[in-house]
């Protein structure tokens, strides 16, 4: 019996960059508080373009994670938060009752080609947080606890896993580990982290013997150890937590316990509510709501 639930092989689509979305999926719309994930790039950017930019725009209800496996990208936020994103750190924005951010790919990576290569999560906040208060939460490479199993190198990026607990403060039990492998590496995922997933970011495991390869991510059956085994060498991701204390509505960029909180988000952004959503900063763009 396989302790694989689904398989997830996502879908890329082409915004200027490649972008695989592997959550929210037909198969699963979450996996613990996560309801939104793409694997971006990787790929070099032309100096003197804004290609790659992510420019203004609003949350509500959510916490973007962002983690980088190459590159950088320059964050900033309607709290007034300038923050260079680099590999291997964790940036945790809460948006609460409403935030707007952008994302640019800075001048120096460009000039130096430097592949941009990372991924972009949301977890849903809590029920009684997502009317709080929005914050920005940077944590460096080197304040990520480091542990090594099996032959494999793990970054504990939120939760505790492996023997070792990361500082990020997070809104509700959530598990996200970044793992890398040497050929023959096997590592025993346990159970006590009710909702799980692997990602192969890179390379190719085996999970309890059944075959995973890059790109695709494998929801497990709770309640089970599970065993990676590294094909050669490989980068993959561990992510879940508790499941979430209710159904999400998720629309553009809201996420929401309810229809009508996602309606009030649009009409605010609409409007250029500048109470829901303030400017950012040094930001002039404002982009429309989507046709759909």
């Amino acid at each position: 019996m396989s302790n694989i639930r689904h398989k997830i092989h996502g879908l890329t689509r082409d915004i200027g960059f490649p972008v695989r979305r592997l959550l929210p999926a037909a198969a699963a719309r979450t996996v613990g508080p996560f309801v939104f994930f793409d694997h971006m790039g990787p790929v070099e950017f032309d100096a003197g373009t804004t290609e790659g930019d992510v420019r203004p725009h609003p949350h509500i209800g959510l916490a973007t994670v962002t983690y980088l496996f190459s590159g950088a990208m320059m964050h900033r936020d309607s709290l007034g938060v300038v923050q260079r994103i680099t590999p291997g750190a964790v940036n945790w924005m809460a948006a609460g009752r409403g935030i707007v951010h952008s994302e640019r790919i800075p001048d120096d990576i460009r000039e130096q080609k430097v592949p941009v290569h990372g991924l972009q999560m949301w977890v849903a906040l809590p029920a009684d947080q997502e009317d709080g208060d929005p914050l920005f939460r940077h944590y460096a490479s080197d304040d990520m606890p480091e542990t090594e199993v099996g032959g494999a190198r793990l970054h504990v990026l939120a939760g505790s896993a492996f023997g070792v607990t990361s500082p990020v403060v997070s809104a509700s039990p959530t598990l996200y580990v970044a793992g890398s492998t040497r050929e023959g590496a096997e590592l025993d995922i346990g159970a006590e982290t009710q909702e799980r997933a692997v990602y192969v970011v890179k390379g190719d495991v085996s999970l309890d013997g059944e075959p995973l390869e890059a790109g695709t991510l494998a929801i497990l059956e709770p309640g089970a150890t599970v065993r990676l085994k590294a094909v050669g060498e490989t980068v993959f991701m561990l992510l879940g937590g508790a499941p979430l204390d209710g159904p999400r509505f998720v629309w553009w960029n809201f996420v929401a316990t309810s229809r009508e909180k996602i309606e009030a988000a649009k009409e605010a952004w609409n409007n250029r509510n500048k109470e829901v959503f303030p400017d950012i900063p040094g930001e002039t763009e404002w982009i429309p709501l989507p046709a759909h």
